[in-house]
């Protein structure tokens, strides 16, 4: 069995996930990194072996509890533990509009992938994460999530991210002194997602999310994390 982290990232293909996967692969990890689409995955795997850093892929589809399933069983064969589960598939919807114009069905998609899946696949991964002597749960959310910083806009990925805040909190409760849970803001970066224009580069915005992963203290838990700083909900 091995001593290495056993860190699963979900939609780790590309942007931010992928830069996760790469830095802790650099750190020596054990770095499961999982996407929809197998193609996409296998190739960002074959990215990080060009650059002598080792990670294995396996497909994951977030809104398919099935998959979901097959992901615990892959784990549970491989490793017997999962030490650290890193929910970072997300969407941001180009339908997305304000509170008084976004579809209700764009919301309800929104919330699918941003909110229920990362629920559900904590649920999922609970029993390995539980043999861990150290386990974590890290969501990825958003600034434009925290109600201390709500605006108007883009109403279906703020609502989503407020809910997996919320998510965040509830699990950190449920499962303390057996996990560390807590959403982190990587700022706005640039990625596919983020655009060009955005303000922070992707390995910086996400050197807080690795730092979380490994060397953050097992008894922060339940918070919102920005850089290493606990910033307002």
């Amino acid at each position: 069995m091995t001593e290495k982290p056993i860190i699963v990232v979900t939609g780790g293909n590309r942007g931010i996930g992928f830069e996760i996967c790469r830095q802790l692969a650099g750190r020596g990890a054990q770095v499961v990194l999982t996407a929809r689409q197998p193609e996409a995955g296998k190739e960002a795997v074959k990215k990080l072996a060009a650059q002598q850093l080792s990670a294995e892929f396996h497909s994951l589809n977030v809104t398919d509890p099935g998959s979901a399933r097959a992901l615990l069983d892959h784990v549970e064969r491989a490793f017997g533990r999962l030490d650290v589960l890193i929910y970072n598939a997300g969407i941001y919807p180009k339908e997305d509009s304000s509170g008084l114009n976004v579809e209700v069905e764009t919301v309800r998609t929104t919330l699918e992938t941003n909110m229920l899946a990362p629920l559900y696949l904590s649920q999922t991964m609970a029993p390995l994460l539980k043999r861990s002597r150290a386990a974590r749960i890290i969501n990825v959310s958003s600034g434009m999530g925290a109600l201390s910083e709500m605006q108007g806009d883009h109403a279906a990925y703020r609502i989503s991210k407020t809910a997996l805040n919320a998510v965040t909190a509830i699990l950190a409760a449920e499962l303390r002194g057996v996990a560390a849970v807590n959403s982190i803001c990587p700022g706005w970066v640039r990625t596919d997602m983020g655009g060009p224009n955005a303000e922070r580069d992707v390995s910086e915005g996400l050197a807080g999310a690795v730092w979380m992963a490994l060397d953050a203290p097992q008894s922060l838990t339940g918070k919102f994390v920005r850089d290493r700083e606990v910033i307002p909900w």
